[in-house]
């Protein structure tokens, strides 16, 4: 029997190996954070890796989905997040890069003393990422539709639970 893939299915099936080799040369977080972006940038896919009922989120906070997870190694997830939504402030345990596939993404980061140093806006096929320290921020969607987000952490968040090291009041 062959299998087809969908080109969805496909680009995340590239990225985990394009992350796995962007991972394989130890190297210093800040480094790791561009090497494995520009594997997102080449395997970002649509909004079609979820499907239509994950797309529409939930009316009561944004909605995280797993789609791969590299024991000991990494792990990948999808974001949905319906218009208003935010995360409350905080930072990571590992470092991240995150692309958007859906909407507006809107993030205000911060200093130690939770003083805003800056803000930025992330359209479709944005994108950015970040290593601790000077990782904390808030995320929200400020569009009138949902925004959708992929998430690459260097952590095995089925064993941590989540990628929140603190979260800031």
């Amino acid at each position: 029997m062959t299998v087809t893939l969908t080109s969805a299915t496909q680009r995340l099936a590239d990225l985990v190996v394009g992350v796995r080799d962007a991972l394989s040369t130890d190297t210093r977080a800040d480094l790791t954070v561009r090497l494995v972006a520009d594997q997102l940038r080449q395997h970002l896919p649509g909004p079609e890796i979820l499907t239509a009922e994950q797309r529409m989120g939930d009316r009561r906070q944004y909605t995280t989905y797993p789609l791969h997870i590299e024991p000991e190694w990494f792990t990948i997830v999808a974001l949905v997040w319906r218009p208003g939504q935010r995360t409350r402030i905080h930072d990571h345990v590992s470092w991240c890069v995150f692309g958007v596939i859906q909407g507006i993404e809107y993030e205000e980061l911060f200093d130690r003393n939770l003083t805003r140093l800056g803000t930025s806006e992330s359209y479709p096929g944005d994108v950015s990422g970040f290593a601790p320290p000077g990782d904390i921020h808030r995320v929200r969607n400020i569009g009138d539709a949902n925004a959708i987000s992929l998430h690459i952490y260097g952590a095995d968040l089925s064993r941590l639970g989540t990628s929140v090291r603190r979260y800031y009041d």
